[in-house]
Order: structure tokens, then C-alpha cells, then sequence
């Protein structure tokens, strides 16, 4: 049988393989701590998962609008509003089962075969993926350890050419975990905000800074009307199996994404639409809990990497990621991600997934218990040093 070409050019999350490697060993019998998947290793509040059972037993188990149930909407976008400083309007919002589907269509809507795309490299392969899906070209902004994996201005403008459409920004961004500053914004928008390109802000790590407050570019002058802003519950209320995030952006853009919606999947589940409202509306104790928990590991996991020869790791401002530089171990990406799972015991991704500029460089994601991570650490140590002596 013969396939569509464009499946050629459709990427995949190396995380899910590698968890896929993983859980096949653990089937033989062995021990495996895992580093490999981003997603919080908490339960979901139970104020939520009350709002969802509820919602079931009043029977939100129908279709509902493609863009999202009203209330939903105008929950959403009260919440921007008052967290981020941006009047939101209900019909700027539209709700979709994750965030996939929020940077899909925007691309999808946007941008046509030829155009370009500036995407962070290293960064969350689903960019890249559907540029290239779509048949346009994906332009990587180099990110650079000695700039703390941040970009501004001077790192964007010799990308821009007459053909491109669409700049992607990721803050707090996966896999590094750097955060853009004010400044940086500023910069970027000044550069952006006269040029008919559109940005996508993908800010599904808001909430999951370490200092400071979390700002998007979407607030700065001239910016609402170009930019998509990615947000959502999965990293925020540890509800990554409940497939929820949304996007914000100009109303027009909003129809169109909500049309593909309904070619795609109609709409996201009603009943768990409702949760979200309490999500949103309720006590964030339990957020701020699971974020202060995420620093302790954050600064163990640092220190423990910090202290294995021939491996440097800058402390990351947000999301839950450290991307240390393992250049002085002499080997690929790959290849360390491979050994480290056969032969240590740790499920980690290789640099190399998120982007041919994370050679060099690996993905640890500390969503998992500072027991584990210590663990982690000794065999990481003890695998080096059996590296060093076979060297000698």
C-alpha cells in the first residue's frame, strides 16, 4: 500500500519511546529510575477531580461547542486577565483536549506551504514536527548554553526574512528550562510588533517558575493582536492524562481554529471542561505545594549533577527540566541516552530530540521524588567513573 509523502516529514516525542524502552526493561526484572517523561508525578487535586465527578453526574457527558463550553470560556479568560494583565475576551479563548492541538491549528491557520517559521532549537520537537508537516520550513534559533538558553532580539532578527510567518517563544521552556526576561520580551516585541509575522507563546510552564513573575509577550503594545498564547491544566494541576489546555488569540484567528477543531475532534470532553473552572477558580495551595517541592529537587538534582566529573548544568528559572552539558564524556547524545538506560538504569532523553543543537546535552526531568533523584544521581556517578577508568 502506498502512504501520503507529507507522513514523512511528521515528527514524534522521543520521551514516549524512550518511557516505551524503559517499561520493556522493568518487564525483565530491572531497576529503572525514570527521568525521561514531563509530567508532574503528583495527583490531581482532589477539589478537581470532585468538579469532574459532579459534572458527570449532571450529565456534561455530550457534544459541546468546538471552541469550549461558554462558561469555560469566560472562566479562561477572566483568569488571563487578572494572572497575566492581558483583557481577554471569551471570544478569544478557545479550549482544545491538550496543547498539541492549540499550536497545530495556529500554524495550520497561519502559515502556507513555503512560509517560514522560527522555532527554538533545542526545543519541543512538536514545532518543528508540523512545519514541516504543513510544508513550510522550520528556521532554528539557536539557543546557547553561555546565554543561559535564553534568546532576544539580536538572536532573532538575522533569522527573519520576507518569508516568515510565524515566530515560536517557549518560556518556561522545555528542555532547558530557561525563562525569558522582561528585557528580553520587550526587545522581541519591539523587533516583532510592525512586521506582519505572527508569535506563537507557548506558556504551558507558567506557573512553574522559581522567581519572579511569569509574563508573556502578548502584554506588551502591539503584540495582543499577533500573538497566540499556549496555556493549559496538564503541568499546572498535574492533570496531563485529562487532555486540556486552550489557546488565546485574536478573535478572528479564534474561528478559524475553532473550525478545524470541528473537523478534527468536535470538541474536548465536556465534563472535565467543568473541572477546569474549579481548576482555575479554587485554592492554588496545592500548585504553589507541588512548585516548592519541584525547587527542593530542582537544587538537588543541580548540586548532584554539578558534582559528577566530565558534567556542568546551569540551575534552570522554571518548569521542571535540567539540560546539563555532558560534551567531556566523548560521546553522542544518543549514545549516552542509550547506555544510560541499559546499563545504569536511568531513562533520560538525549539533547539530540529536542533539535540537532542539543548534541552534546541531555534531559533530565526531576518530576519525580528527591529519593529517586538521589538514587538517579549515584548510578549516573558510578557510570562515569566506569567510563573515566575505561579511558585510562
Amino acid at each position: 500500500m502506498r502512504y501520503a509523502d507529507r507522513m514523512n516529514q511528521l515528527g514524534t516525542e522521543t520521551a514516549f519511546e524512550v518511557l516505551a524502552k524503559a517499561r520493556a526493561l522493568e518487564a525483565q526484572g530491572r531497576s529503572i529510575v525514570h527521568l525521561e517523561i514531563g509530567e508532574p508525578d503528583f495527583d490531581t487535586p482532589a477539589s478537581i477531580r470532585a468538579a469532574a465527578a459532579r459534572a458527570l453526574d449532571e450529565g456534561f457527558t455530550h457534544y459541546g461547542p468546538s471552541a469550549g463550553l461558554p462558561e469555560v470560556r469566560e472562566a479562561i479568560a477572566a483568569f488571563i486577565t487578572r494572572d497575566r494583565g492581558l483583557k481577554t475576551a471569551p471570544d478569544q479563548v478557545v479550549v482544545t483536549p491538550g496543547g498539541k492541538p492549540v499550536l497545530t491549528f495556529a500554524i495550520m491557520a497561519c502559515v502556507n506551504p513555503g512560509d517560514e517559521v522560527i522555532v527554538p532549537n533545542p526545543g519541543f520537537p512538536i514545532y518543528e514536527s508540523v512545519v514541516r508537516f504543513i510544508g513550510a520550513k522550520p528556521v532554528p534559533m539557536v539557543l546557547r548554553e553561555d546565554r543561559g538558553f535564553r534568546v532576544g532580539a539580536e538572536d532573532l532578527e538575522p533569522l527573519l526574512t520576507p518569508k516568515t510567518r510565524m515566530v515560536v517563544l517557549n518560556s518556561p521552556h522545555n528542555p532547558t528550562g530557561s525563562v525569558l526576561t522582561p528585557k528580553d520580551l520587550d526587545e522581541i516585541a519591539a523587533l516583532l510588533r510592525d512586521r506582519e509575522i505572527f508569535v506563537l507563546s507557548d506558556e504551558i510552564y507558567s506557573k512553574i517558575l522559581y522567581d519572579g513573575v511569569h509574563e508573556s509577550i502578548a502584554t506588551r503594545p502591539g503584540m495582543a493582536e499577533k500573538t497566540i498564547l499556549l496555556d493549559g491544566f496538564s503541568k499546572t494541576y498535574a492533570m496531563t492524562g485529562w487532555r486540556l489546555g486552550y489557546g488565546i488569540m485574536n478573535p478572528t484567528l479564534a474561528k478559524h481554529v475553532a473550525r478545524l477543531a470541528t473537523n478534527v475532534y468536535s470538541c474536548a470532553t465536556s465534563f472535565v471542561q467543568r473541572a477546569a473552572i474549579v481548576a482555575l477558580g479554587g485554592a492554588q495551595s496545592e500548585v504553589g505545594s507541588m512548585v516548592t517541592e519541584f525547587h527542593r529537587r530542582r537544587d538537588e538534582i543541580v548540586q548532584g549533577l554539578n558534582a559528577i566529573p566530565g558534567i556542568r548544568c546551569l540551575k534552570p528559572a522554571g518548569a521542571f527540566y535540567v539540560f546539563p552539558n555532558i560534551q567531556a564524556l566523548q560521546m553522542t547524545s544518543a549514545d549516552a541516552e542509550r547506555i544510560l538506560l541499559e546499563e545504569a538504569g536511568v531513562a533520560a532523553l538525549s539533547g539530540t530530540a529536542f533539535g540537532s543543537h542539543g548534541e552534546g546535552y541531555m534531559r533530565f526531568s526531576y518530576a519525580n521524588s528527591v529519593e529517586n533523584i538521589r538514587e538517579a544521581l549515584r548510578r549516573i556517578g558510578a557510570w562515569v567513573q566506569s567510563q573515566i577508568r575505561a579511558a585510562r
